[in-house]
């Protein structure tokens, strides 16, 4: 078990995507976002309740932007007094958690009342989004006091597809975070991610694909609650195939062999003399033409 001194801070980042979440509730009515954010917030109250010292971050990564749900600029740390303060209804409710779930029911209703709809968006701003969740570790991080320790760790919470044009960034943010030993975890509810099971492969995080939506709080709470130093002593979901196919710059396709630019490593499906990424032009070495041999005449005697 972690000493009461060490932070633990998990950041969540789920995804919203209008698009997805609208077809989703039409196909399956029961489980809605609404339903998503309560087990969110059932799995960030019970992390914040079993260390006084946990801090808990929430991003809504969502087709246009990433925001943040929690902590936000309405919320202050100085507002709440030590782990016995209760709400003032008398209901004997952590009030920390009351104001968090507020808050952060709060925040989602404004963002999806701004959202304007723009075609069939079916990808989301992932990348931006676990970029923005490394800069709050970050943050975090340079305001600890001397002699203090923080483990932190994301968890995404995916539904809409993988979007080839973030390659790139998505693999600058991996590999950041495995730089920081930060871990991601992912937590699938539609088709499965090959950008994500990247991610949870690079950084020793926990890939899981939930076979039953309607029951993501349980999953939540069995497989992502505990952190990685209590994760050895549980029976969890094995591990996954990682697909490492990358997507070519040309056509954002996924290929197996392909052309690599010595200069930036951008990655293409086929061959071009000169890279559209660096405007490299390369060297093409011919294949040597072979003279023909001169036949000596044969004088008649």
């Amino acid at each position: 078990m972690a000493s009461e001194d060490e932070i633990s801070l998990l950041v969540i980042v789920v995804d919203v995507n209008p698009i997805w979440w609208g077809q989703q509730a039409q196909r399956e009515p029961q489980f809605t976002l609404s339903k998503c954010m309560d087990a969110v917030m059932v799995l960030g109250n019970a992390h914040m309740v079993m260390n006084r010292s946990n801090k808990l971050a929430i991003i809504a990564s969502h087709c246009q932007e990433s925001h943040y749900l929690y902590p936000n600029k309405h919320w202050k740390a100085g507002d709440f007094a030590g782990d016995d303060t209760t709400s003032g209804s008398g209901d004997g409710k952590y009030e920390l958690l009351s104001v968090a779930n507020d808050l952060i029911a709060e925040e989602i209703r404004n963002l999806m009342a701004r959202t304007e709809v723009r075609g069939q968006q079916t990808d989301t701003l992932l990348a931006g989004s676990l970029a923005k969740a490394l800069c709050y570790i970050h943050r975090v991080s340079k305001e600890l006091e001397a002699g203090q320790e923080m483990k932190s760790r994301i968890l995404v919470i995916k539904s809409s597809e993988d979007c080839a044009l973030q390659y790139m960034n998505f693999m600058n943010v991996i590999f950041a975070a495995q730089k920081q030993s930060i871990l991601i975890d992912a937590c699938v509810l539609d088709s499965d991610s090959g950008l994500l099971q990247q991610a949870c492969d690079i950084t020793g995080g926990l890939y899981l694909k939930i076979p039953q939506k309607i029951a993501l709080a349980q999953y939540l709470m069995w497989v992502f609650l505990p952190d990685c130093d209590q994760r050895s002593q549980l029976v969890l979901p094995p591990s996954v195939h990682v697909d490492y196919r990358a997507a070519c710059f040309c056509h954002r396709n996924l290929i197996e062999i392909g052309y690599v630019c010595s200069v930036c490593l951008s990655i293409f499906c086929s061959f071009s003399p000169i890279c559209t990424t660096c405007e490299t032009a390369f060297k093409i070495s011919l294949p040597q033409m072979m003279k023909p041999k001169k036949k000596k005449l044969k004088l008649a005697t």
